[in-house]
């Protein structure tokens, strides 16, 4: 036997373990990860569960069971794993190893019930919106803060938060109110001092306000027209809280696009045509705009208003009764016109 023939043999073997090692190599410290991505990884998923999501952003997914194994890895902590372009098989397993999760930008907007909200908060947690609920209405926790299952939607504060995927409903709900106490620094407690306000007085009033106009420029304005007329002790009359009180009665899906006389007379202690003063709670989830319009209401002479039909979305304040009856009278005309009759 030639000794090319031998060296030959020999370059061929050598050529098909590198070749092997290499292969080797690139499956588990190689580039697998083809695009920045999120991984979700449930308290209930197995590593087959975890191949398969892999399998969107993954040109290996199938060998990050082997080094899954060659490294004696078998429970991946739950989370949301924030994976970059280029990670290495080698790298999901360190990473799934170690727990070292990364936050969501949690947010809602504003929630008319806690339903809706434990629904808006389930889709951005691993947690269910039955848990959320149970935990916003726990007894233990509601006595805690002083409040009931309906006052307690105004420490929910419409804002973005950091919070972890896998933060449980509890978690959720004690970090939430602490942030509401954070959101009531020294500033706004003054201020509601000042308007002889209690925290709660001032967000129910802010919620009257969130629903009787979506434009922030007018709020401080809506904001001091209801404080003159409690000033006074004139029954606030805000339609929103009428609205609020046939939801109660036909469901929150009903829609209420114009307050009749009829509403008027229904018997609830939310009704601020029959009651003088604030209802016993907030008709809906205000936001951080509509509270500092509260407290930062507009000082004037204002005590009547109504929307504005020469400038839809705004409203027609008014001094006097005369001027108001004038201003209503068109806007009633206006929605005959619209044929707006419910």
């Amino acid at each position: 036997m030639s000794k090319k023939f031998i060296y030959a043999v020999i370059a061929t073997i050598l050529l098909g373990c590198g070749i092997i090692g290499y292969n080797y190599y690139q499956k588990i410290f190689g580039t697998t990860i083809t695009k920045d991505s999120e991984l979700f990884v449930k308290s209930t998923d197995n590593l087959m569960d975890i191949k398969e999501k892999l399998e969107n952003f993954s040109k290996h997914p199938n060998t990050f069971l082997l080094v899954a194994a060659k490294k004696n890895f078998s429970k991946p902590k739950r989370g949301r794993y924030i994976l970059k372009q280029g990670m290495s098989n080698n790298d999901l397993v360190n990473i799934l190893r170690s727990g070292n999760q990364t936050p969501i930008k949690l947010s809602f907007n504003n929630q008319d019930t806690l339903e809706k909200l434990a629904g808006r908060i389930s889709q951005q947690l691993e947690t269910d919106s039955v848990s959320l609920l149970n935990s916003f209405k726990d007894k233990d926790f509601l006595s805690k803060i002083n409040l009931t299952e309906k006052s307690v939607l105004q420490i929910f504060i419409p804002n973005s938060y950091q919070f972890y995927w896998t933060t449980s409903a509890e978690k959720f709900r004690d970090k939430i109110f602490r942030e509401y106490n954070r959101f009531w620094n020294e500033s706004r407690l003054t201020k509601a001092k000042a308007l002889n306000l209690s925290k709660s007085e001032v967000i129910t009033l802010a919620s009257i306000v969130q629903k009787e106009t979506a434009k922030k420029i007018e709020r401080p304005i809506v904001a001091g027209l209801y404080l003159n007329r409690l000033k006074k002790g004139w029954p606030l009359q805000a339609d929103p809280t009428i609205i609020y009180c046939i939801k109660e009665k036909k469901g929150q899906d009903y829609v209420v696009k114009r307050v009749l006389t009829a509403d008027l007379e229904i018997k609830s202690p939310y009704n601020t045509y029959k009651n003088r003063g604030l209802p016993p709670t907030l008709i809906a989830m205000p936001d951080i705009s509509a509270i500092d319009g509260v407290l930062n209401a507009e000082k004037h002479n204002y005590y009547y208003m109504c929307v504005n039909v020469d400038k839809l979305g705004y409203h027609a304040f008014a001094k006097s009764l005369s001027q108001h009856n004038r201003n209503a009278a068109k806007y009633h005309q206006w929605l005959n016109k619209q044929r707006i009759n419910r």
